[in-house]
């Protein structure tokens, strides 16, 4: 089609062709470009090309020390070597393999131990009943009253997940054809405690020595992740084992040098052997009364906040009652809510535009949070990322797609909005393979506002932060990348908490004693060169 004249050159503007006006401006900007007359000059515009990009990058506005300019010396030692593995064999970088292939590899890396002796500030986005090891679901495992229903050993992926149910009687619930109830204790008998101990810690994880050809797609993987959220459900929401997990997450977020957590739940029913059913009100003061008696005993932690999420699959009526818990629980605990956020396969679920308007009427007291973008698509469920961020949301969920989207890069930056990023996760969710080619390369070399966390630690096999730290720092930050980026990473997750601003101030503070002392322990135990 021939557009009319009056399109290419509206009144008022510029009279020359809109392709000539194009090609002057071509013209004028390769005329002033020029060669360097010699190479001392090319090599001088090369090394302030270099301060360019650096300058620009996560971290590059901190000052180092002179004890962490001597630390960085050695981090980066270590880099480099790991690195130069992958120059000469591909097959060596650890950045370019799927992390359950190197994960051996990478917890006996000199770098890996020292980034979890790092203080690594909080996890701002992670899900409750994922948190917590599969050390915490086998102690789970062990408590009487436990049923099951279907087998835990010799078992194959494509075998339906077993079911689970604390009760003083056998129970009647419908089995789906998966056998009889059996008391949990009775089958530990048979099989023997190890046996029966390693089948749940092999059937509870997406670990697989062969993850390229274990999953089709990202709807396949999906299907077993949730499958085991499904089978794991009616075991942790037993009260005492609810209770137990949770405060077994605290303490082991505590040992991998996370001192703060902002997570994400659905609140499902919590029960007892006397059949009673705790409502959401009631599990949300569980929450509070064991993170309150871990402060107690930990008062190195710096806190704990909730973000109401609920699955994004669900009826109009249903989403209605989130909108209204969301409101009664933030009025009974205004400093434990931190706010609401809805969560699930994006690629599948319902898309925010059936939402949009009732979250507008939400009291601009309620925070949102959203899962954004976690998708490789583009045109589709990635368009979430615009209404999340016209909803106001504080943070953005993964925001894997964002790249793709360079308004939403531009609102990211004017609005301060953090994107929260899971490498891990997206890998083993089938969203990238080489963490090379993950978007959060952008994000760090253009300075973003970022957070690394973990999403569901416990389903890959991985630590509470300490591994999505490593990968970020080798595999999506540049090979220069330094000390520096991973200190920004840990007081960004202060920064862009939903801490309140004397709580900040506070765990600044704490946070940045935590740090130094650090610094001083990883120098004693370096070689004397650095």
């Amino acid at each position: 089609m021939v557009l009319p004249d009056h399109t290419l050159n509206p009144p008022g503007r510029n009279k020359q062709p809109f392709q000539l006006r194009i090609s002057l401006q071509r013209t004028s900007s390769i005329m002033e470009q020029r060669r360097p007359t010699t190479f001392e000059e090319f090599s001088r515009q090369r090394a302030e090309f270099l301060v360019r990009e650096q300058d620009r990058g996560l971290g590059s506005d901190l000052v180092l020390s002179a004890d962490e300019q001597r630390l960085n010396r050695y981090v980066m030692q270590l880099k480099q070597q790991e690195l130069a593995k992958g120059v000469d064999n591909p097959q060596e970088l650890i950045s370019g393999r799927h992390f359950f292939e190197i994960l051996d590899r990478i917890n006996g890396d000199p770098l890996f131990r020292l980034i979890q002796k790092m203080p690594k500030g909080g996890i701002l986005h992670a899900h409750d009943t994922a948190i917590g090891s599969r050390e915490l679901i086998v102690r789970a495992t062990r408590h009487d009253h436990l049923w099951q229903c279907g087998n835990v050993t010799d078992r194959s992926d494509a075998d339906p997940m077993p079911s689970f149910k604390f009760a003083r009687t056998k129970p009647t619930v419908a089995t789906d054809g998966k056998g009889e109830w059996r008391l949990v204790a009775d089958v530990r008998k048979s099989i023997g405690d190890e046996a029966y101990d390693e089948a749940i810690r092999k059937m509870f994880t997406l670990y697989t020595p062969d993850p390229l050809n274990a999953y089709r797609d990202i709807n396949d993987v999906w299907r077993r992740f949730m499958a085991m959220f499904i089978s794991f459900e009616p075991m942790v929401t037993y009260r005492p084992v609810w209770e137990e997990y949770f405060y077994g997450s605290l303490e082991e977020l505590l040992a991998d040098n996370v001192t703060y957590l902002e997570f994400r739940g659905l609140l499902p029913p919590v029960y007892d052997l006397d059949d009673r059913r705790y409502g959401p009100e009631e599990i949300v003061q569980m929450y509070v009364d064991q993170s309150a008696k871990f402060l107690r005993a930990h008062p190195q932690f710096l806190g704990v906040k909730f973000i109401y999420a609920p699955l994004r699959f669900c009826d109009d009526a249903t989403f209605d009652g989130y909108l209204e818990l969301v409101q009664k629980l933030k009025a009974r605990f205004p400093t434990f809510i931190a706010g609401f956020d809805l969560v699930g396969q994006e690629d599948l679920g319902r898309p925010h535009t059936d939402f949009n308007e009732r979250l507008l009427r939400l009291s601009p007291e309620i925070n949102f949070f959203f899962h954004a973008g976690e998708t490789n698509w583009s045109g589709r469920r990635d368009e979430n990322l615009i209404d999340a961020i016209l909803l106001g949301t504080k943070r953005i969920g993964h925001g894997f797609a964002a790249l793709k989207h360079p308004a939403v890069l531009e609102e990211i930056k004017r609005r301060n909005i953090c994107i929260e990023l899971n490498p891990i996760s997206n890998q083993v969710l089938k969203l990238v393979q080489d963490f090379r080619n993950h978007p959060a390369a952008f994000y760090f070399s253009d300075n973003y506002p970022v957070v690394v966390s973990s999403d569901d630690p416990s389903f890959w096999s991985a630590a509470p932060l300490s591994h999505d730290f490593y990968v970020a720092f080798m595999g999506l930050a540049s090979a220069r990348a330094d000390l520096r980026l991973l200190k920004k990473l840990a007081l960004n997750s202060i920064e862009y908490s939903s801490m309140s601003v004397e709580e900040k101030a506070s765990a600044i503070e704490r946070w940045t004693a935590a740090w130094n002392t650090f610094v001083q322990e990883a120098l004693r135990t370096i070689p004397a060169e650095n």
